[in-house]
């Protein structure tokens, strides 16, 4: 069962039968839709859909108009609804929609209420080799619209699979491959083979091409006898003919059938335009352009799928990095199982040298543990009892038994394996423009191709020979697959790379904004910091004892989540000192915490949560009879009653000086002690500010709940000039979203009208506890998401380690892939635009059009996108 909904609901779409995606970009199951175009406006208050969201279901028994009508009535009393599309002959309906206003279930709720059932669908995941190009793409895309029953697709190129969307009750599997393989593309089942290009059918058929045309070259131009054959309808079929003709035959086999395919699905697409060049050029007897045209295309085809080939093999490396079974101890005896087959609990036995299959608990044995494919951490990690550890990550000594916590489907490398299997899913604005241009540049140019072929010969009694050759090269140059292909393939290399190197992206519009961010914001504690806190100093206050205050605050805080509670809590329990009965417990946000210990009301958190509670902070008595020194460095005064500490003007400064973060502990009528605990400053914090900076990151700011002066002082060391202290976690979310503004305000002033970037910024936190302010960034980056969830779903990108040094990879890894892309997509335009210039004009043969504008432009674009496979962190 599936469907999908891309802001996190894919467990409820999928039980409604829907497929809900924001409408941004081209069809496809759990794919943003492209409405640009047609903007969705909200019938209700004829207003825009601003981010809309495509509900797409099944309804079996809306079967005439007359049931449109009321299902469309229905739905359209819902508040936030655009557009709505009943389509009774196929029972499906598409509705677009604000998600902010309604949501999918208010939608089949509507849909139900009109007395009519929402099926169920299935979204399955189709391997397709021999679709590697936007041509082949849109020839499946034609053959599965037509199948009753399959309510959406998802056709990918680049990784050479398509995601069908479909009702089991009107269309099953067999269904959907067969209307694939119809189209003219295999669906490989199972493990993909990896026979090579060149030794398959289509490359022995275009070498005996190629050697026919090479035959008929020589009987033609170097004095070869060339007798006369036979004469067919009055032609007169020579040797050289005849060779040129087997050569086009031989060659433009599969271009004829795919072709054949394209125009049964009514696609004009590069195989209908190829095949329409090739029996065009024999009708009007010019064999040798045929024969020609046919090898050389074919021969491009092969250098195609040859690069695509070594593109999608960085991403089935990534695959098999998990072994496929493993042994599992089960009532004292081992056995090996698939690894799909060992269950949550089980006991798993990984020996040295071999990779472990499942994530896990170690229980059993010390070993390093080479955690590289995971999180691109070259220096292997020891793990011993109690450690957890991921799959695909090898044993390199040792001995491990590892209890399983997740099956090997919901791994982390498995959910790593999915997201960017779903690279392409996810459009970025440059590949949206692409597409749009795509639509209208072909047909365009196939108009100029058939009016020059024709027009001069009809209107002028110009040489037909020579016009429809030009117009036979116009129609190889109306092929787009070069710069439609650019961008999805640069795509799916970055991420690939990416995600071989610790760094999970999720979508290639997640790539092309990190490339255009400028400021970035980072949180301070376990980001900047290692998030390992321990206390430093306890300074205790009339007349308690460390101990005492120690275990008030440490009671208090041992229901508090915050890692400075835990640190506390920690701390206490290394002094053995006990817990006192906790009632009442309540956090208070951004504050501290309260609860009754034994009775009383005591409070624990910032010096600014005691002097709201009345507290005179700057004359605190230590002990009542003056007795009392207080450490090495700080000393209380002496007054009437005994001695005080100013902790307001003296003992919080001074700790907050050393970045420190200070908590204070005490009842309502009596401050009982401070506590200082001290985060440590990542080593390699300060050098990755420095290289960010090196990378044109303008503004760092540090963000952070604690106190100026700590913030000040951690700030300073690791070279940050900007910083945001004593933030409530909404207080975040308005700083981030007002660096956000600013950037991109910045980036369209600095930069002329047709240049403009996006700007941004991107929010870097452990993605959790800072998913609202994640969320309010142009990109949220969470660290060290290896093994968390939460991390993983709700992070643009993941920084699988816990490692900052990878966020300078991230910039330039996504900085490279704008240039790539730029390159790619202006040279193929530029290319495309000089051929198309100079074929009516003969400077441009047929030759020139499939050796450059096709075959050459897609392995430039091709080869200059799998250079982003050798960006690596250790290159920053």
């Amino acid at each position: 069962m599936n469907g999908g909904h891309e802001h996190g609901h894919d467990e409820e779409a999928a039980e409604n039968g829907c497929d809900c995606t924001p409408a941004a970009a081209s069809d496809g199951a759990d794919e943003p839709v492209d409405d640009s175009t047609d903007e969705p406006v909200d019938d209700s208050t004829d207003e825009p859909v601003d981010d809309g969201a495509t509900y797409r279901a099944s309804v079996p028994a809306m079967d005439c108009a007359s049931c449109a009508n009321k299902v469309e009535r229905s739905v359209r009393t819902l508040q936030g609804v655009g557009s709505v599309d009943p389509r009774p002959a196929t029972g499906t309906l598409v509705v677009t929609y604000d998600p902010d206003a309604t949501t999918a279930e208010a939608i089949r709720g509507q849909v139900e209420g009109a007395g009519y059932d929402v099926a169920d669908t299935e979204t399955e995941t189709f391997s397709v080799p021999s679709m590697d190009c936007p041509s082949c793409a849109g020839t499946v895309e034609s053959a599965l619209s037509r199948i009753e029953g399959v309510l959406d697709y998802d056709t990918r190129p680049a990784s050479g699979r398509v995601v069908v969307t479909y009702d089991p009750g009107r269309a099953t599997r067999g269904d959907v491959v067969a209307g694939i393989e119809n189209a003219g593309y295999e669906v490989v089942e199972g493990e993909e083979t990896t026979e090579s290009v060149w030794r398959s059918r289509r490359a022995l058929k275009t070498g005996v091409g190629a050697v026919l045309l090479l035959a008929g070259v020589v009987v033609e131009y170097l004095g070869v006898p060339n007798p006369t054959l036979t004469a067919v309808l009055g032609r007169t079929i020579t040797l050289d003919w005849a060779l040129y003709v087997l050569a086009a035959a031989a060659a433009g086999q599969a271009i004829l059938r795919n072709g054949w395919y394209s125009a049964k699905a009514r696609s004009l697409d590069i195989d209908f335009l190829m095949s329409a060049g090739v029996i065009g050029a024999v009708a009007v007897d010019l064999p040798f352009e045929a024969a020609t045209l046919a090898v050389l295309f074919s021969v491009s085809e092969l250098l195609e799928r040859y690069s695509m080939d070594r593109a999608r093999t960085s991403m089935s490396e990534l695959m098999d990095l998990s072994p496929d079974t493993a042994t599992v101890r089960r009532d004292g005896a081992e056995e090996t199982v698939a690894v799909e087959d060992v269950a949550v609990g089980d006991r798993v036995v990984v020996r040295p040298g071999e990779r472990i299959p499942v994530d896990g608990v170690v229980v059993e044995g010390t070993s390093a543990v080479d955690e590289s494919p995971i999180t691109g951490e070259s220096v292997p990690v020891d793990a011993t009892a109690g450690d957890e550890v991921y799959a695909g990550s090898i044993v390199e000594e040792g001995y491990l038994e590892v209890e399983t916590t997740a099956s090997a489907g919901e791994s982390t490398l498995a959910k790593v394996i999915d997201l960017v299997e779903d690279a392409e899913r996810d459009k970025s604005d440059r590949e949206r423009f692409i597409d749009r241009f795509a639509n209208y540049y072909t047909p365009a140019v196939v108009g100029l191709a058939v009016v020059t072929a024709v027009g001069p010969p009809l209107l002028l009694g110009a040489p037909l020979e020579t016009w429809f050759t030009r117009g036979l090269t116009l129609l190889v140059v109306s092929c787009p697959c070069a710069f439609v292909i650019s961008t999805p393939v640069s795509v799916v290399s970055g991420i690939t790379s990416a995600a071989r190197n610790g760094v999970l992206i999720k979508g290639g519009d997640r790539l092309e904004a990190m490339g255009e961010v400028d400021a970035i914001a980072l949180d301070k504690t376990g980001t900047i910091t290692t998030g390992d806190l321990g206390v430093t100093d306890v300074v205790a206050l009339n007349g308690t004892s460390e101990d005492d205050v120690l275990r008030c605050a440490a009671s208090l805080e041992r229901r508090s989540e915050h890692p400075i509670g835990t640190a506390i809590v920690e701390h206490a329990e290394a002094r053995g000192v006990e817990d006192r009965e906790v009632a009442e417990f309540e956090s208070i946000t951004g504050e501290g915490v309260r609860a009754d210990l034994d009775g009383v009301t005591h409070y624990a958190g910032k010096p600014a949560l005691f002097e709201d509670l009345g507290f005179d902070l700057e004359h605190t008595h230590v002990e009542a009879d003056g007795g009392l020194t207080v450490g090495d460095d700080i000393e209380p005064a002496a007054c009437d009653h005994g001695t005080y500490l100013d902790l307001v003007n003296d003992v919080v400064p001074r700790l907050q000086a050393e970045g420190k973060t200070v908590v204070l502990v005490g009842t309502e009528d009596e401050l009982e002690g401070v506590i200082a605990v001290a985060d440590t400053v990542r080593p390699e914090a300060e050098r990755t500010i420095a290289r960010l900076r090196d990378r044109g990151i303008d503004r760092i700011v540090m963000l952070t709940g604690d106190n100026e002066r700590t913030a000040q002082a951690i700030a300073s060391q690791v070279g940050i000039d900007e910083v945001y202290a004593d933030l409530l976690p909404e207080e975040k979310v308005e700083v981030v979203r007002e660096m956000a503004e600013r950037s991109e305000a910045d980036a369209d002033d600095a930069r002329l009208p047709w240049n403009r970037g996006a700007g941004g910024v991107a929010m870097v936190g452990d993605g959790v506890n800072d998913a609202p302010a994640l969320a309010a960034a142009t990109v949220g980056v969470a660290m060290g998401a290896a093994g968390t969830d939460t991390a993983i779903e709700t992070a643009d990108v993941a920084l699988m380690g816990d490692d900052l040094t990878r966020l300078p990879y991230l910039v330039a890894l996504a900085r490279r892939a704008n240039r790539v892309i730029e390159t790619n997509v202006w040279s193929s335009l530029g290319v495309k635009a000089v051929l198309a210039a100079g074929a009516p004009f003969g400077l441009v043969s047929v030759v020139h059009a499939v050796v450059i504008g096709d075959m050459g432009m897609s392995l430039a674009v091709t080869g200059n996108a799998m250079r982003l496979a050798n960006v690596r962190p250790d290159d920053e």
